[in-house]
């Protein structure tokens, strides 16, 4: 590694404050490339790296194949917790609004499209058959942020601090003339699967937000390389765990992290990674078992109001259209009648029949828009364990009821969160 000494004296200084247009020199930093192979870390951070694997493996093993419909509540989690990072204020449930119907406050869309491109790109990259290449990184932050020209950045940018100057920077990247060759090199590294996952993760993730390759969404772009790098590996068959929503609960410790690792100190960025990976990997397993017992008790309150109507039989068929709902209300907590007619393949009036009845038995609350319209039907309780993963891994943990984050979506309503706990 190797620092660059620039000069900064912005032509185009009529909008800057007067400390920010001042001329100066200021220090960028490049990394040194990286090589295929892991680098040797200390007996103590092998170790931790290696069990924050097992703990991973072990909860993609117990969750199996139900991870399918966790993934995007997962994904979701990671979306808006980016989002108020980046101090974009959206809830779960506007979320899922903004997604079905396509439509919704900026900030809301912006976040779809950040749960969409994630998942893109996982399935598109995690293949491990295939090199992963500069061109496929561009595309990844392309989707996550369509408003920057597609491309690698090619004007000097920088991190942080008190105003519009790299002088008062907290961190500046490499110049624009080192990206592509850093990133071309940070996608070979990504190619390879051998060694523990956990710990080329750490180190890409690092790399990546040091290059800052692009003018805008390097954080998602970041974040989504860690699941890529997770998949490609084999280490996470069934479920995607947001290793990053952890971080947020303390920024500080992340930065450090950063900055540990720009400084050489890489052993101490991948202890802080492993430690990040248990956390996720614990809320990740406690959310499929929430979420398990929410459908149970759901099917159960819908037993009891067709046998409180009177309704025969009083356990609807295997393949009924109310149960297909209820099986996947995980993965579409948010839905319409067109949306359900559509993937059940039944007519409107069934399909309207069938959310009436949930929405009686107290399993769907009806969502209307500013002027009392009905526009979809939403799974509150399946909604707050978003929220509940969300807060849980940016608070260590703990219980959000009494431990709030420093920033991230208020504590869901207590109602819907009583009924999430068990008798």
């Amino acid at each position: 590694m190797y620092y660059v000494d620039l000069l900064w004296n912005p032509e185009d200084s009529g909008h800057l404050s007067r400390k920010d247009r001042t001329p100066g020199r200021y220090r960028a930093y490049v990394p040194d490339e990286l090589p295929r192979d892991l680098p040797a870390l200390p007996p103590d951070v092998s170790d931790s790296a290696s069990d924050a694997l097992a703990v991973l493996a072990r909860a993609d093993e117990r969750i199996g194949v139900r991870g399918g419909f966790l993934n995007h509540l997962l994904i979701r989690s990671e979306s808006i917790s980016s989002s108020w990072i980046e101090g974009n204020r959206v809830t779960p449930k506007k979320l899922a609004i903004a997604e079905l119907l396509q439509q919704g406050n900026r900030v809301a869309l912006d976040v779809v499209a950040n749960v969409r491109a994630t998942e893109a790109a996982i399935e598109t990259l995690a293949d491990n058959e295939r090199e992963v290449s500069l061109e496929d990184i561009e595309r990844l932050q392309h989707v996550i942020e369509p408003s920057i020209g597609f491309g690698i950045r090619q004007e000097q940018n920088w991190v942080g601090g008190s105003g519009w100057s790299p002088l008062r920077a907290d961190f500046v990247p490499p110049p624009e003339g080192e990206v592509r060759r850093l990133l071309t090199n940070l996608a070979d590294f990504v190619s390879v699967s051998t060694g523990n996952p956990i710990v080329r993760a750490a180190i890409a993730h690092a790399q990546f937000e040091t290059i800052h390759p692009f003018i805008d969404g390097n954080g998602r772009t970041g974040r989504a390389l860690i699941h890529t790098v997770l998949k490609r590996a084999d280490a996470l068959r069934h479920i995607l765990v947001p290793i990053s929503t952890v971080f947020a609960g303390d920024v500080d410790s992340y930065i450090a992290g950063l900055t540990a690792y720009r400084q050489g100190r890489v052993d101490d960025w991948v202890l802080r990674f492993a430690e990040a990976t248990e956390l996720a990997a614990a809320n990740a397993l406690r959310l499929s078992d929430d979420i398990a017992r929410v459908d149970d008790d759901a099917i159960a309150r819908l037993i009891g109001f067709r046998s409180s109507q009177g309704l025969s039989p009083a356990v609807p068929r295997r393949d009924s259209v109310v149960l297909r709902i209820l099986a996947g209300l995980a993965s579409e907590p948010v839905v319409t009648t067109e949306s359900v007619a559509n993937r059940h393949g039944v007519s409107l009036v069934a399909a309207q029949s069938a959310l009436t009845q949930l929405a009686e038995a107290g399993i769907l609350s009806r969502s209307k828009d500013h002027k009392g319209r009905l526009v979809a039907w939403t799974a509150d309780r399946h909604l707050a364990l978003v929220a509940l993963t969300e807060r849980s891994n940016r608070v260590g943990g703990g219980d959000t009821a009494k431990v709030s984050p420093k920033a991230g979506p208020p504590r869901p309503d207590p109602a819907a969160v009583e009924a999430l706990r068990p008798e």
